[in-house]
């Protein structure tokens, strides 16, 4: 024991025991803290993905004075039944072969037998079709225009066959092959140098400088159907909000790069994406985009997002899944409370499947949620409002339980309206060609490149919503935006409809 503790008396040991055992808490519950951060960050690395849910609920923990620890388990067998449909031979049932779609060509080969088969009857035939593949081909379009001279009085005139539109007047690749190489990169997530490489094993040498090129001045030339297409999506009276990062070159600094943002936003009604790129996750992006935009917008719990909450027009909404994804990481925290919410959240999953399996009409799904999801949200906040006390200040699951009642009234909203989903998965959904991209092609070359993408993103992601094939669209489109009417260009736009009044609906019904 140092000397300076013997020569005190008992009243200031007992202060420095006092003091010191502040401490240990204070370290204990920092030690707790960053243990469990550090169970989380293995998880992400090492561990499954999957954020499925399977209860083991403790019947105490359905009270309101439930303390959080749970009794024994009593070690029992685990049983395992696994049964077979057999056939009537008694054999297992074989998977059966999907047929080969109707709409492929049909190349046939008539077989003959080897024996001479001269005078004899055909009574029948064997056929097997086999799936085939010749790997897609280069080809050149080769237009002649014949010249004829044509007399008018005492001049001529020259006549000459006029091209055909062309997306880029002066660059040798037709619209097809520029339909090809852009959904390649940006839907099939293959970077311009690997498609160079694939290039040369079909006998012709692109470098995939010159790709970039091709790729960067379509997205120059779709510029105004982006526009338009983004005008579209922000009339909507419901948007989902994300952001996604994107590394892009920093021209002034040769080798290192910038961390951009890509923010997303998804029209569930209409199944429209728009991605905004900005150089950074300031609340200046969404600020200029969401500017004038009346209705719902559900995001997830980023503080960009909480000025909606209190602007005219806007109802605010917060994302089920991210406040399940709280408990799930609290779990290895405080396994009975986390697991008990997350088998609440549970029960309003299970009746949004319910829902959707019975096909439910609007004021079907409104009556459900409001009959039982309400009152499963209601008892949610009750308990947490209980229990929060009980649990460490620092801990993973006070975190949870401090980010899901602090949002509680945001994320009963969903409630109210069957058009409203009970999380932004959709969204979510749309940002992950970019994360699969990314780790492809790793960085955009520059701040425009990052735009163009902005770009590609928007339109395939709504191609993709739609059912729509994003290399036909875009084909097509490259053939007639040059010669389009530019106050009509929303016509070019994936699944673009004439006007009613089912789709689009006055601002005021917010």
């Amino acid at each position: 024991m140092p000397p300076e503790i013997e020569k005190l008396g008992r009243e200031e040991l007992l202060e420095v025991v006092r003091k010191q055992y502040d401490k240990n808490e204070i370290l204990h519950e920092k030690n707790e803290s960053l243990q469990v951060e550090n169970d989380r960050l293995k998880k992400l690395i090492f561990g499954s993905k999957s954020e499925r849910f399977v209860p083991e609920v403790d019947p105490r923990q359905t009270s309101l004075d439930f303390d959080g620890t749970p009794e024994p388990k009593k070690e029992e067998p685990v049983t395992e039944t696994i049964t077979y449909e057999r056939k009537k031979n008694g054999g297992k049932q074989k998977p059966s072969r999907q047929p080969i779609p109707a709409h492929l060509e049909r190349v046939v080969h008539i077989i003959q037998p080897d024996e001479d088969v001269t005078g004899l009857v055909t009574i029948g035939k064997e056929v097997t079709e086999e799936l085939e593949y010749v790997p897609g081909k280069l080809f050149v379009n080769q237009y002649v225009r014949l010249k004829y001279i044509k007399p008018e009085g005492e001049k001529t005139k020259v006549l000459i066959g006029k091209l055909p539109e062309r997306p880029l007047p002066k660059c040798i690749a037709g619209p097809h092959l520029l339909a090809a190489i852009i959904v390649a990169k940006y839907v099939d997530h293959q970077p311009g140098y690997r498609q160079s490489q694939m290039f040369k094993r079909q006998g012709i040498d692109i470098p995939d400088a010159t790709l970039c090129g091709w790729i960067n001045a379509i997205g120059r030339l779709l510029k105004a159907l982006y526009e338009a297409h983004k005008k579209k999506v922000l009339m909507s009276i419901y948007l989902m909000a994300d952001e996604t990062p994107i590394r892009v070159l920093e021209s002034d600094k040769p080798g290192s790069t910038h961390k951009g943002y890509h923010w997303a936003y998804y029209d569930p009604v209409n199944k429209l994406v728009l991605f905004d790129y900005r150089p950074g996750r300031g609340k200046e992006g969404p600020k200029e985009i969401l500017k004038n935009f009346k209705g719902h917008l559900q995001t997830d719990g980023y503080a960009v997002y909480d000025e909606y909450g209190s602007k005219a027009g806007i109802t605010l909404m917060h994302c089920w899944a991210h406040a399940r994804r709280k408990f799930a990481e609290a779990q290895d925290n405080d396994r009975a409370r986390a697991d008990y919410v997350l088998a609440e959240i549970q029960k309003l999953y299970a009746l949004e499947r319910e829902l959707k399996q019975t096909n439910a009409d609007e004021k079907q799904v409104v009556a459900m949620r409001k009959e039982n999801a309400a009152q499963v949200i209601a008892g949610l906040k009750q308990w947490m409002i209980t229990n929060r006390p009980g649990v460490t200040p620092t801990s993973a699951i006070a975190k949870a339980i401090d980010y899901t009642l602090s949002r509680i009234d945001a994320l009963k909203v969903y409630t109210t309206d069957a058009k409203l989903q009970i999380d932004n998965n959709l969204v979510e959904n749309s940002i992950r060609p970019i994360a699969i991209g990314r780790k492809n092609y790793l960085f955009a070359g520059s701040h425009q490149a990052a735009e163009n993408a902005a770009i590609f993103y928007s339109l395939f992601a709504t191609c993709k919503a739609q059912g729509i094939n994003p290399y036909t669209w875009l084909a097509e489109t490259l053939k007639k935006i040059g010669t389009h009417p530019v106050n009509r260009i929303e016509e070019l736009l994936p699944g673009w409809k004439p006007k009613s009044t089912d789709s689009e609906k006055p601002r005021d019904a917010a």
